[in-house]
């Protein structure tokens, strides 16, 4: 089997490992299931996600790493120039497309963008708001790496990529394309990278399960991320749910 994890809300909040996880790993491995970690998370580099995981003890080739950053360089085409209001994780995707890409409120930020591109950025400002207004104003595209409202950290929810991308398209008067979880570049990049998926572990029913439904996959929810033990009917509902993935892993394995 192939299994497909969500990092922040399953594998850890914020620098915080959760209890269990790289335990739950280890076992999938020693079966011999493939594990591919897939996140929304567009800020950091990709080195950093593989040291991130590898200090956690559950080190990782980047073949079994995706990020959206990776899915939004795939929407932008080589040659042309894109202004960036995110972090280093896309603007080191960009490069790798052979795509100029330049920071939003920067000295070098001077119009003529074909595509703005926004991610989460704790840098945020009027200034790059205002850069990306402009850029879209004069006509270029919006792509957002993804459109989460909230991701899950050590101190409780905070402000996700989807929140900035909805001040950049109302300022803008755009809509966006989404290029992260459930969203087409993001399955078409697992499918070409990877191929079949069997589930996919998350804590956020519209991203994580809306990717297990567009790859055909069963959809694990783990209740240490977003959503609450509370919480009441799910949309999709999830094939197997569980406390955290420690707890999950035996559960899908016994019904495998």
């Amino acid at each position: 089997m192939t299994w497909v994890l969500d990092c922040d809300g399953v594998i850890w909040l914020t620098d915080d490992p959760i209890p269990g996880a790289a335990g739950a790993v280890a076992e999938l491995r020693e079966r011999g299931e493939r594990v591919v970690f897939v996140t929304n998370n567009s800020y950091p580099v990709r080195a950093v996600h593989l040291a991130k995981l590898e200090k956690m003890g559950m080190a990782s080739s980047g073949d079994d790493l995706i990020t959206s950053a990776s899915a939004a360089a795939s929407l932008v085409e080589e040659g042309e120039r894109a202004l960036v209001v995110g972090g280093p994780g896309i603007l080191e995707a960009l490069s790798e497309r052979g795509v100029e890409a330049v920071e939003a409120g920067t000295r070098t930020d001077d119009g003529g963008f074909d595509v703005v591109i926004v991610g989460f950025d704790p840098k945020f400002d009027f200034a790059r708001l205002s850069a990306a207004t402009v850029a879209l104003r004069a006509g270029a595209r919006l792509v957002a790496t993804n459109d989460d409202p909230t991701f899950p950290t050590s101190s409780g929810l905070m402000p996700g990529g989807g929140s900035f991308t909805a001040a950049v398209a109302c300022a803008g008067g755009v809509e966006p394309t989404v290029a992260g979880k459930p969203f087409p570049a993001l399955v078409e990049l697992l499918r070409r990278r990877v191929g079949d998926i069997d589930i996919v572990v998350g804590d956020r029913p519209s991203t994580d399960g809306g990717l297990a439904v567009r790859l055909g996959a069963g959809f694990g929810l783990v209740l240490t991320g977003v959503t609450p033990a509370d919480h009441g009917p799910l949309e999709p509902t999830p094939a197997f749910e569980a406390p955290d993935l420690a707890t999950l892993v035996p559960q899908v394995l016994r019904g495998a």
